[in-house]
């Protein structure tokens, strides 16, 4: 009987972590580094030049903004609009909320976004 009362808060929490991950959709797959374009390869310096000290590029845990993984492939961003280019870019550019306006040139810009694309 001492085992039964042992064994069943386990089997439970087992139980519910099952139910937990199956309510879980899992995210695409980042691109694999080694595919990357010259583009993708450079918006990953710009990345982490000046993103990564608030932004995880590959999971979507906040660090001090939001984790970015799939950021291009979801339905919606942490702001709740849908996620094209164009709201990424004004994002970048204009700052949100905590996130600072980012400086960059056009060519750092394209590189950043073709590198989020991969994330």
């Amino acid at each position: 009987m001492r085992k039964l009362f042992l064994i069943l808060p386990l089997a439970l929490s087992a139980a519910g972590v099952g139910f937990a991950l199956d309510g879980c959709r899992s995210l695409p797959a980042s691109k694999p580094e080694a595919l990357w374009t010259i583009e993708e390869a450079r918006g990953a310096q710009v990345f982490h030049q000046k993103c990564a000290k608030c932004h995880y590029p590959t999971t979507t845990h906040p660090l001090n903004g939001p984790g970015l993984q799939a950021l291009t492939k979801i339905k919606a961003m942490p702001s709740g609009a849908p996620p094209t280019d164009e709201r990424i870019i004004y994002t970048i550019q204009h700052g949100r909320l905590m996130m600072p306006a980012i400086q960059l040139t056009d060519d750092q810009l394209s590189d950043l976004l073709a590198y989020l694309h991969t994330l």
